[in-house]
């Protein structure tokens, strides 16, 4: 989606306190060259309506900065669901962040790929994935507004995708839609059982990602190490270099073909600027 021959490396982007008051220094004191943002509450179901000056200023903060904007849905988001309720909130808070992107110029809005939960459901949850994702695909896709990312999960818990050969089938039940992409996790990679450490790791990885889903399909990549071993199926992040994944694979993943022009974002643990902007000068320092 990016344009851009190098890798531009952000951050997760707090907005307490008013979208553009809180983010703008924020991507300032990290020097952080992409934005990734909630526009909901991270664990629950309410859709706010936003603050239009701050969506403005914050829109506009980010176009002078040269900063792409993503989103992240709520993690509650399960197109799989066997609940009912859970997948209708689930539709509808993609709507809304669909919708609160093309506000303020988001590229795209990720999600998580969701579970069947039960061990009979699989069918049935691909099927409520295809129900759910085309018509807020092909809506987006009309308006020109943001793509959808999926987003594979760490595993475990009937995941509907989280090994990267996952992913092939995930984006043939909605017929490869081209406003789907994929954002590319690599502590959900690690959990779910991809040796990323190992030397050639990350870049087997990667390759097998490209030749799944194609050379133009990864969009984002979530840049995190992790607190937890090679398939342990926990997304338990931890900041880059002092996990177990190793500063190593994170040069590898920096350096990839696959990840020219691609935005890269940090979502490790910080308290203030002072982690973020700790993994983001190291993600730059492995760009070529």
């Amino acid at each position: 989606m990016s344009t851009r021959n190098s890798r531009p490396v952000g951050s997760h982007t707090p907005t307490s306190g008013g979208m553009a008051k809180a983010a703008l220094p924020y991507l300032d004191a990290a020097e952080s060259e992409v934005a990734q943002i909630y526009v909901s509450n991270s664990r629950g179901w309410a859709l706010p309506p936003g603050d239009p000056a701050q969506d403005a200023a914050f829109r506009e903060g980010c176009e002078q900065r040269g900063v792409p904007i993503y989103i992240h849905a709520s993690l509650l988001v399960n197109l799989g669901s066997p609940t009912p309720a859970t997948v209708e909130k689930s539709a509808a808070t993609l709507a809304h962040a669909l919708n609160r992107g093309a506000a303020i110029g988001a590229a795209g809005v990720v999600f998580h790929a969701g579970s069947a939960v039960d061990a009979d459901y699989a069918e049935t949850a691909m099927a409520q994935v295809r129900t759910a994702l085309l018509p807020l695909l092909e809506s987006a896709a009309a308006s020109g507004g943001p793509k959808l990312l999926v987003e594979p999960t760490a595993g475990g818990g009937r995941s509907l995708a989280s090994r990267v050969e996952q992913l092939g089938p995930y984006l043939e039940n909605v017929d490869r839609h081209p406003w789907l992409g994929v954002c590319f996790d690599t502590c959900h990679a690690w959990a779910a059982g991809h040796d990323l450490a190992r030397p050639g790791g990350m870049t087997e990885t990667l390759d097998e990602l490209v030749a799944t889903i194609g050379p133009d399909r990864l969009w984002l990549v979530h840049a995190n190490d992790s607190r937890d071993a090679c398939g342990s199926t926990r997304d338990r992040h931890e900041t880059i270099g002092k996990g177990s994944i190793g500063e190593a694979a994170f040069a590898e993943l920096m350096t990839h073909p696959a990840t020219a022009g691609v935005p890269v974002v940090a979502e490790t643990p910080t308290e203030g600027y002072t982690g973020h902007a700790h993994d983001i000068a190291v993600l730059k320092r492995f760009r070529p």
